[in-house]
């Protein structure tokens, strides 16, 4: 708590500082508010990764092929790169959602604001269009033979966008700034693999400027996954310095490493991005400039598309998804992450596990999946996501876990009796509180909200509504201001680790301010274990424990739809939620 209340203040200090600097931008950029498309704000993907936002139709699994047949969506090699002949863009129009809460690379937790730094930024490796890790700012790594120390070597001559020079000892300032309380970062736990974590002064070693060396616990089998996640990502120590959390705002101290620059960001309008003449592998890239139009209304959003004046949208209102489902345009693909609600369980009665248990109960997935969601989604029955692996090859961790109930039509009615009788049990007089739910604006969330309230109330239970704008919500949530809340979350590599070490006590993304000693222990034995046997052994009891207790209530797995014009090749989406424009050409 103390943790979000200091970044709070921070990024409140830091909007003041850069006010006017953002002021003049708005009133000098050459597209300005009124040429961007009507409407404005939508929610964005969460998770994160990570993160939440993630949109009210998440989840899925395979390539970016169309829901409605054609060629998929993506294109190029695995750094990208247009195939001879392919013709350039000179402005590539999109939208992921509406301004973020924040891109710094240590402090977003969400899948819009990773999209927009990814554009912006580097790690050592970076992940191809199937999500595999390959060489980004690193050339080559060496790993030891027990699989504790990666010798990382970086490419000659890389340069931040302001030309000055990126060496390894960035990374190890980076890497140290994020997991310093005083940098307050939600994902600063994902360093928990690195020696010297717990000491707050990770084993990061710049042997030279194009070698970095990292000590780790244990053999780490998602290390190079982590390594290309944007907490990892390098930030310019002069700038961040001399700036304080304002220079994540303002384009002329947005100093970057990756394959774009920012050059403009006008609150409501856009952001714009141009590329980075600086980057190592500019030849490869794209459009020469990619404008990400800030809004967070599905059906404006729609309307632009279909104007031309966007090429690509992320979500489209559900009761358009049947009328587009066989488009060239309309794309379902597969995500790793889960859409779930949140019980904060320090407020009252939601501190009582039996209340946690009926409002979970008494959900009926399979309306939402078949009447809202309408995408594909999949009826949850446990937290972690379909599509991840367990210990055996080819095994899936979902399977092995099993259901934690019965999500289908036909165990419905017995989940209903059971939370009838929970809520019988803690409140026989009948007299049960009204509780309040919030969700951040979108058609999709709105209509699920809606539903929910209609279930529980079947049980007894009176559930008021609230929308919140996007980056109110993000903060509200975070901070622990609520009872129950929307809550998305996108796995960040394929191991269930990525969905179970977030309920850490006090983690940054412990959204349900929920504590467990056992699960502590078992998330510190994980991370400090080779043997994958009983890494799995351990966090499917890890698991349990989350359904022992009941701080979430899962409703299905994600897959992830958008439109993208036909004439846009190279794009792809990453199963973690991430959109990559910069390779894409016509």
């Amino acid at each position: 708590m103390k943790k979000d209340v200091k970044r709070l203040c921070k990024r409140l200090l830091a909007l003041l500082i850069v006010a006017t600097v953002v002021f003049a931008v708005a009133c000098s950029s050459k597209d300005t508010a009124d040429t961007a498309p009507a409407g404005g704000g939508g929610t964005t993907q969460s998770g994160s990764g990570g993160s939440d936002s993630a949109p009210a139709g998440g989840g899925g699994g395979g390539d970016s092929a169309p829901a409605g047949g054609g060629e998929t969506s993506g294109g190029g090699d695995a750094q990208g790169g247009a195939p001879a002949g392919a013709a350039g863009i000179p402005e590539l129009v999109v939208c992921v959602g509406p301004d973020p809460d924040t891109i710094d690379p240590a402090l977003n937790s969400s899948v819009d604001g990773a999209t927009l730094i990814l554009h912006g930024f580097e790690g050592l490796y970076s992940l191809d269009k199937n999500g595999i890790p390959v060489p980004g700012q690193a050339e080559s790594v060496d790993v030891s033979d027990d699989g504790t120390v990666y010798t990382f070597h970086l490419r000659n001559g890389l340069k931040w966008s302001d030309g000055s020079p990126l060496t390894a000892s960035d990374f190890v300032y980076s890497w140290n700034r994020a997991i310093d309380p005083d940098t307050a970062a939600d994902y600063e736990y994902m360093f928990d693999v690195i020696i010297g974590y717990e000491d707050e002064h990770l084993a990061v070693t710049a042997i030279n400027d194009l070698t970095l060396e990292v000590k780790l616990i244990a053999r780490t089998p998602y290390f190079l996954e982590l390594t290309a996640f944007p907490v990892y990502y390098p930030v310019n120590r002069a700038v961040v310095e001399a700036n304080g959390e304002a220079w994540a705002i303002n384009p002329a101290t947005y100093v970057g490493n990756g394959s774009y620059r920012m050059v403009e960001w006008v609150p409501g309008s856009h952001i714009a991005y141009e590329k980075n003449p600086n980057y190592w592998n500019v030849g490869a890239t794209g459009p020469e400039r990619i404008k990400f139009i800030l809004m967070d209304d599905d059906n404006a959003k729609l309307a632009a598309y279909n104007s031309g004046d966007l090429s690509y949208i992320d979500r489209v209102p559900v009761d358009e998804i049947e009328a587009l489902r066989n488009n060239s345009d309309f794309y379902i693909e597969g995500q790793l992450g889960t859409y779930y609600v949140s019980f904060n369980v320090q407020e009252y009665p939601l501190n009582d596990v039996r209340v946690r248990e009926a409002l979970t109960l008494a959900i009926d997935r399979d309306f939402i999946t078949k009447n809202i969601g309408q995408a594909g989604q999949i009826n949850a029955a446990g937290f972690v996501a379909e599509g991840i692996s367990d210990a055996a090859p080819g095994s899936s961790f979902r399977a092995v876990g099993g259901d934690y109930y019965d999500p289908s039509p036909a165990g419905y009615q017995a989940n209903l009796a059971r939370a009838k009788a929970l809520i019988e049990e803690v409140f026989p007089d009948g007299k049960v509180p009204t509780m309040e739910y919030i969700y951040n604006t979108s058609t999709g969330h709105q209509l699920i909200a809606e539903a929910l309230q209609s279930m529980w109330a079947s049980i007894g239970v009176n559930v008021t509504l609230e929308s919140q704008e996007w980056a109110v919500f993000l903060n509200t949530r975070k901070n622990g201001e609520y009872q129950i809340a929307r809550n998305g979350w996108l796995n960040d590599y394929n191991d269930p680790i990525g969905m179970l070490d977030m309920w850490v006590t006090d983690g940054g993304n412990n959204d349900a301010q929920w504590s467990n000693a056992r699960y502590d222990e078992l998330i510190a034995q994980v991370k400090s274990t080779p043997d994958q046997a009983q890494r799995m052994k351990m966090m499917h009891e890890m698991e349990d424990i989350i359904f022992d207790e009941w701080m979430l209530a899962p409703i299905y797995f994600y897959v992830d739809y958008f439109m993208l014009s036909d004439n846009i090749k190279g794009f792809f989406s990453s199963p973690l939620g991430y959109k990559y424009f910069m390779y894409a050409y016509e």
